[in-house]
């Protein structure tokens, strides 16, 4: 005699409550969950086959990444972009990722290696021929992180971590800016880091992030 066994029974509580952050996230950059849309508890337990538990666990942590806004007897609200959260993000990255840039090219001045940006850089290109906007947005993140680690500053790089998530999801939704300039941008800023210069790296990459401010409202707007 056999029975049927449940798939969740033995993953561990913490595992179910990562997979519900990260299908429901997932889920909100892709907009199946859109923007000032509820989060029904029971409907979402049924879709992604869970029970409610690691869902309440994974609300809070979309909160404090940006996702999602709770509320009382209304639960959790999908986030809505808004001028100000763009301005917002666009600002932080100027100070997180300039200041990045610049330690980064110190690394390389001392005698880090280049691999990690150039691996990156090897991905982003391989996806940016494929066309899936979701993976490019991904993979230009990843990007961004990869200059943030060489700077090698754990604040800065735990400060990166928590804006990610809400940087995959803009360049998601920006995502018919041409990605094939995002990718010499990239190819641009790696090679300044490279050069070891500090205020070139500097200089090349707040140009790089301030570029698409303006072009990110109007993408939204679109």
């Amino acid at each position: 005699m056999t029975t049927e066994t449940d798939p969740t029974a033995f993953v561990r509580p913490d595992s179910l409550s990562r997979q519900a952050y990260l299908a429901l996230r997932e889920g909100i950059i892709l907009g199946r969950y859109p923007q000032g849309s509820r989060l029904a508890e029971q409907r979402l337990a049924e879709e992604l086959q869970i029970s409610r538990v690691p869902l309440r666990e994974a609300v809070p942590q979309l909160e404090r990444d940006g996702f999602v806004k709770t509320y009382p007897r209304r639960g959790a609200v999908v986030e809505t972009w808004t001028e100000k959260g763009v301005n917002d993000l666009f600002d932080l990255r100027l100070c997180l990722e300039v200041g990045a840039a610049r330690y980064a090219a110190r690394q390389i001045a001392a005698g880090a290696s280049i691999a990690a940006l150039d691996e990156a850089l090897h991905d982003s290109q391989n996806l940016v021929h494929e066309g899936d906007a979701y993976k490019i947005a991904q993979s230009s993140t990843s990007y961004h992180e990869a200059i943030v680690e060489l700077a090698d500053n754990e604040l800065m790089t735990t400060l990166m971590r928590s804006v990610s998530g809400r940087m995959i999801w803009l360049f998601y939704l920006t995502s018919q800016l041409d990605a094939d300039d995002a990718f010499h941008d990239h190819v641009t800023l790696r090679d300044a880091i490279a050069s070891g210069n500090e205020r070139v790296a500097e200089s090349v990459a707040y140009a790089h992030i301030e570029r698409d401010r303006i072009p990110s409202f109007t993408a939204l707007d679109s």
